[in-house]
C-alpha cells in the first residue's frame, strides 16, 4: 500500500483546501464534508511522507513544501480536464465544453458578440473562457484554443495568422477638452498617461519608438489591460488602445497617427490532435474568420 501513488481525487482536495484557505471553505467548494476532505489532507500527506500542513486552532497553514506541489498539482489538474474533454469528443460531436484562452481585453471586449453569434447556431457547446495575458500551454491542454500575439512554433500546434491588430493613442474627449490636445509626441510629457505596472519582455519589443514609454512616465500604472481600458474610457488620461476598438466609442479621440502606429500580431491556435473533435474544429474556424474580420475592419 505504502508504494502506491496517491489518487487524483486527493490532489484535488489538495488543491481546493490552497485555493480556498480552509478545510470548510475547500469542503463547500467539492460539495464535500469537511472530516472528509480533513482524511484526504492526511491520507495525502501519508502516502506522501511528508507534513503538508501546520495545524493549529486557527486551522491549516501550508508549509513550503505544500506550495512547491501546487503547480504540479495544476497540471494534474489541466490533464484531467483535458481528458474529459477528449474522451467526450467523440461521444457528442456538437455538445459539451470547449476552453478557449485570450487576454484581457481581446476576451472581453472582442469575444463575446463572435461566441454568441456561434451559440445561435451551436447551442450545445459551452464555453469556458479563461483570461489571462499570459499565453496559455496548448500542448499541456490549458485550453483548447488559444489566442495569442506570438506565432507558435512547436510542431504539435494548429496555427491560423488572424491579421495584425493595430495600436495607437487616444484619450477621451473629455480629457482633451480639459487638457487640451498635444501635437506631437514631446507634448506628452505635459499629459496624463496610462501604462504599465510591471514591464514584461512583450512590452520592451512593443515599446513604441520616440515615446517615453516609461513606468516612471505613467500617471496611472496597472498590469491589467482592462483596468488600463477603463481609465481611457474614464478621461483619466492618454493610452495605447486597440484602433478597431477604440473606434466604437465615438469619445474615444485618435492621437498622432502620423506619429505612432503599432502592430500586433494575432493567431488562433489548438492542438493538433483536437482536430478529431467537431466541436473545437467548428469553434477554431468560426474565431478564425470573424477574429479575421475584426483585424481588417
Amino acid at each position: 500500500m505504502d508504494n502506491l501513488d496517491p489518487g487524483w481525487e486527493l490532489y484535488r482536495s489538495f488543491l481546493a483546501v490552497m485555493r480556498e484557505g480552509s478545510l470548510s471553505a475547500a469542503a463547500r467548494a467539492l460539495g464535500m464534508t469537511q472530516p472528509s476532505l480533513g482524511r484526504h489532507m492526511r491520507e495525502l500527506e501519508s502516502t506522501l511522507g511528508a507534513v503538508l500542513f501546520a495545524r493549529s486552532p486557527q486551522g491549516l497553514t501550508p508549509t513550503e513544501l505544500a506550495h512547491e506541489l501546487v503547480p504540479h498539482a495544476q497540471a494534474m489538474a489541466a490533464a484531467s480536464a483535458a481528458m474529459r474533454r477528449t474522451a467526450s469528443a467523440g461521444r457528442e460531436e456538437l455538445s459539451g465544453a470547449v476552453r478557449i484562452s485570450a487576454s484581457e481585453v481581446i476576451g472581453a471586449e472582442v469575444l463575446p458578440a463572435m461566441l454568441a453569434a456561434f451559440r445561435q447556431r451551436h447551442p450545445g457547446i459551452v464555453i469556458e473562457l479563461s483570461l489571462s495575458n499570459q499565453p496559455a500551454d496548448i500542448l499541456r491542454r490549458d485550453a483548447d484554443i488559444a489566442i495569442r500575439m506570438v506565432q507558435p512554433t512547436q510542431e504539435a500546434l494548429v496555427a491560423r495568422h488572424i491579421g495584425k491588430l493595430e495600436l495607437g493613442l487616444f484619450a477621451h474627449q473629455h480629457y482633451l477638452d480639459a487638457y487640451g490636445r498635444p501635437g506631437s509626441l514631446a507634448d506628452l510629457a505635459g499629459h496624463a498617461l496610462i501604462g504599465f505596472d510591471t514591464e514584461t519582455p512583450y512590452i520592451r519589443r512593443m515599446r513604441p519608438q520616440g515615446l517615453s514609454y516609461a513606468r516612471e512616465n505613467f500617471a496611472w500604472r496597472t498590469d491589467s489591460d482592462l483596468a488600463a481600458l477603463a481609465a481611457l474610457r474614464a478621461g483619466f488620461g492618454i493610452a495605447v488602445a486597440q484602433v478597431n476598438l477604440a473606434r466604437r466609442d465615438s469619445q474615444l479621440v485618435r492621437l498622432l497617427p502620423d506619429q505612432l502606429s503599432l502592430f500586433m500580431d494575432s493567431w488562433v491556435v489548438m492542438h493538433e490532435d483536437l482536430r478529431q473533435s467537431l466541436r473545437v474544429r467548428r469553434l477554431f474556424e468560426h474565431l478564425a474568420e470573424a477574429l479575421g474580420e475584426y483585424a481588417h475592419s
